[in-house]
């Protein structure tokens, strides 16, 4: 069994090894991760004012509905707020993302220290768990 000072000294070991980026790899990927935000951004403000034109639209076009129209009408609302929300949500991940990368934690695992291998971060700019604490998140 691991003493405390073990687990201590392993932690200050990894973060001791942490490569620091080079100032234009890091504003290489604050400007990737920025322009993410921006086109996840316009696609948000789109889709509300899609949400908004519709429920208009349903509100002047809902004279003489039976209960069956009322509930379609009611799901697909509902499904398309739940599309906005996860626009918003992403939306936060990649702010979350630029932050982590103006502190220096960007690419590193909130979980267990270790670097995000750089194709997850490909894949998925704003991840904050490598591979193997994903994957045990995910078992949960």
């Amino acid at each position: 069994m691991a003493k405390a000072t073990d687990t201590r000294s392993a932690a200050t070991g990894r973060a001791a090894t942490r490569r620091t980026r080079s100032a234009s790899e890091t504003e290489k990927i604050r400007t990737a991760l920025v322009q993410r935000r921006d086109e996840l951004q316009l696609e948000y403000d789109h889709a509300l004012s899609e949400i908004t034109e519709l429920q208009r639209e349903r509100l002047a076009d809902s004279a003489g509905d039976d209960q069956a129209d009322a509930g379609t009408k009611t799901f697909e609302r509902e499904q398309e707020i739940t599309l906005a929300n996860n626009l918003l949500e992403r939306i936060t991940q990649v702010e979350r993302a630029i932050d982590r990368l103006g502190e220096g934690n960007y690419g590193w695992c909130e979980r267990c220290g270790n670097a995000i291998p750089v194709e997850r971060l490909a894949a998925f700019p704003s991840a904050t768990l490598c591979v193997s604490c994903k994957q045990l998140e995910e078992r949960r």
